[in-house]
């Protein structure tokens, strides 16, 4: 018996994205100027206001106020008429010192020691499904926000388009779980007040038709489109949004973040935090893990669980599910079992906090980017990035204002890397 699955995103401009972008943006520019900042970030926006709030161990001086007004400005508010501005909203910095108790368990004598930051429990997840080995539904969600975001940029068509919007995809599956079609995409999407309110939801819908769909369509099989259901901005009129439509809090769309509802989710945000926070690092490695596994053949659909305690370095708890995919098997021919296969596994991945940041650069400000359109399913790409701190990768550009300005490569979305598949393959036997 087919059944139906669902999955939601928020544009840039959401107001909890919004919040979640600047708490990144703080944490990058610390790291930009002391890659070993501690940074516990909140943010929370409304109407004309960003109060930005948290923990940060730094040798860093950040102008919080600048840092929140670029990122407002390139998101797209930068309108008096959005009741929420780059230029007008008011900054407010209730940024204090961290804890010494918590400082104490994750910063040691020798780096390998390090720590984690919190207790608790992450979730990494891959499928079968796209080349991204993302579930379809929330990677269907996110390209509609992401293409709709592209169109208001370009300024050519649909030039009544706001900065707030969101998309959610529900898709049949067949009773073997495989993918048969969309069944219904709904799109809310912010916009100018028109003169006559029928008339501006029709011409939306057309438009979303029109310029919209055709780009989704071109990126995944046609057959996914045979007979859906579009609903825009069903409640007829969608011009008060952003942050003066909703308070906008940091870590408030965890899910939109990972895997739209698919696997599971250990309950930890994402932004605004440092790379010794294991919801974020842990969740990063186990997505790594579990996608490589993926790719490498050992099962079709696998979930990871890794938990940590404050301040303990190694795991005090694995798990994987494969959801009956599994291909790998025993000595005796037999397929393995869950519990096998997590033994395999864990002599494979070193999933100590400092391994995990080493592995993925992560005190590189590489943050911003992912607080936007989801933490996975991403390309990796690298780039020459500006730093305020030397060491070996650096290379020395200029003095600027009396500080000396370096450049370095810097590796963005590196837990998404195919690079340990030729090590899950020899660990298992595959060909």
């Amino acid at each position: 018996m087919s059944y139906y699955f669902t999955s939601e995103s928020v544009s840039e401009g959401h107001p909890d994205k919004v919040a979640d972008q600047i708490s990144d943006a703080v944490l990058d520019e610390m790291l930009r100027q002391d890659p070993e900042s501690k940074v516990a970030c909140e943010t929370m926006v409304s109407t004309g206001l960003a109060v930005i709030a948290g923990e940060v161990k730094t040798n860093a001086w950040v102008d919080l106020q600048q840092v929140a007004r670029k990122t407002i400005e390139r998101i797209g508010y930068t309108k008096a008429e959005y009741q929420f501005d780059s230029k007008s909203c008011a900054v407010i910095s209730a940024v204090h010192e961290q804890s010494p108790d918590i400082n104490q368990g994750v910063v040691r004598a020798s780096e390998e020691d390090q720590g984690a930051g919190d207790q608790g429990m992450m979730f990494g997840y891959a499928v079968r499904e796209t080349e991204t080995l993302m579930p379809l539904t929330s990677e269907i969600a996110h390209d509609l926000l992401w293409e709709l975001a592209n169109i208001r940029r370009e300024g050519k068509v649909m030039t009544y388009l706001r900065p707030d919007s969101k998309s959610q995809v529900t898709l049949e599956y067949s009773d073997d779980g495989k993918p048969v079609k969309i069944d219904t995409l709904v799109i809310s999407t912010q916009h100018d007040d028109f003169d006559e309110e029928k008339a501006m939801q029709q011409k939306i819908a057309a438009d979303i038709e029109k310029y919209l769909i055709p780009r989704i369509k071109n990126k995944y099989p046609e057959f996914l489109f045979n007979g859906y259901r579009l609903l825009v901005n069903p409640t007829g009129k969608f011009v008060i949004g952003g942050p003066h439509g909703d308070t906008g809090l940091t870590g408030r769309k965890i899910i939109v973040d990972a895997y739209g509802g698919h696997g599971a989710h250990g309950g930890g945000a994402f932004s605004g935090k440092d790379s010794s926070k294991v919801d974020r690092s842990g969740a990063y490695a186990a997505r790594h893990m579990a996608k490589n596994m993926v790719a490498a053949g050992v099962a079709d659909q696998i979930l990871v669980q890794v938990a940590y305690a404050i301040g303990v370095s190694r795991p005090v708890g694995f798990f994987i599910n494969t959801y009956g995919t599994a291909k790998v098997k025993d000595k005796e021919g037999n397929i393995m079992k869950d519990s096998e296969i997590a033994r395999v596994v864990e002599t494979i991945f070193d999933m100590r906090p400092f391994a995990i940041v080493k592995r993925f650069g992560l005190k590189n400000p590489v943050f911003e980017r992912t607080a936007s359109y989801g933490h996975f399913g991403r390309d990796v790409v690298v780039e020459e990035q500006e730093v305020f701190y030397e060491d070996e990768t650096t290379t020395f550009k200029e003095e600027r204002n009396g500080q000396k300005v370096y450049t370095k490569p810097i590796k963005f979305f590196a837990w998404e890397e195919l690079d340990y598949v030729d090590k899950v393959k020899e660990a298992f036997g595959l060909a």
